[in-house]
């Protein structure tokens, strides 16, 4: 007697499950950034700095303004002593944004961001464009608070107009995002603290003061040529200056792309 059975069904093709609203492919840069913004706020160093830039930049711009009024230095646009506190400030941009890339290697947790988004690019380039808006946002901040002290500490020495003042504001934010970019190429490059801030340190003060402190016209064009003296022309727009304020500005961020490029290519062949 034969039992009769039913024909075997065939099993159904298993159905891809649509990514969740507003969520990037695994390893995207949309995701790759999401990580970099999480993982630069989930420690204590990042807070440190931003709270140092803040102290620094009080403390700089009361004593600026103090000294020029004590001496009575001809009035001058209230932003100068913002502008010129980001000598000391961009230090605290470089320390957060070098951290953010060699904490990872001090740690071995950059296998499991390269292993996590497998394109060296995009990890790259995640990490710049969170330094970069930090950066930016910090050094608006900064400036924004600087001016305020400053304004106090001038006492009448200093003029105030809001158009020259918000783009002395924002040249700042755009400064000091640009020195974010670089300090994370360098440390790229590096992988090291303590020789991508011994780069970083030489680059954007201590040769600076040589060669302003040797003096001579050759010495200051040079200068002028480096990110900080560029950038110093881009945040203080002066009719003596040996270019215009846009050129320093691009000439900061050909230094920054400059720096991206060559991070970008020794992670590429490092850790292939």
């Amino acid at each position: 007697m034969t039992i009769p059975t039913a024909p075997a069904r065939r099993a159904d093709p298993p159905h891809a499950v649509p990514d969740a609203p507003g969520r990037g492919a695994p390893g995207g840069f949309t995701g790759a950034v999401a990580a970099e913004w999480t993982k630069l706020w989930s420690v204590r160093a990042a807070w440190l700095c931003l709270l140092a830039g803040l102290a620094i930049t009080g403390v700089f711009t009361y004593y600026y303004a103090s000294i020029a009024r004590i001496n009575e230095h001809p009035v001058q646009p209230v932003g100068n002593a913002a502008a010129s506190s980001a000598v000391l400030v961009q230090f605290t941009v470089v320390v957060l944004a070098t951290v953010a890339v060699t904490s990872e290697y001090a740690t071995g947790s950059v296998r499991a961001s390269l292993l996590s988004v497998p394109r060296r690019h995009r990890v790259h380039a995640a990490k710049a464009l969170v330094a970069a808006v930090v950066g930016f946002v910090a050094g608006t901040t900064f400036a924004v608070m600087g001016t305020a002290v400053a304004w106090v500490g001038f006492d009448g020495r200093a003029s105030f107009a809001f158009g020259p003042s918000l783009r002395q504001i924002l040249a700042v934010g755009l400064y000091e995002a640009l020195v974010a970019v670089l300090s994370v190429g360098v440390a790229f490059a590096t992988r090291h603290p303590a020789g991508a801030l011994s780069i970083l340190v030489t680059l954007l003060w201590a040769l600076p003061s040589i060669l302003l402190g040797l003096g001579g016209p050759t010495l200051s064009d040079l200068n002028d040529q480096l990110p900080h003296g560029a950038g110093d022309h881009f945040m203080h727009p002066a009719a003596e200056a040996p270019y215009a304020p846009v050129t320093g500005g691009l000439i900061v961020a050909a230094w920054a792309a400059a720096a991206h490029l060559i991070g970008l290519y020794v992670l590429r062949r490092r850790d292939a």
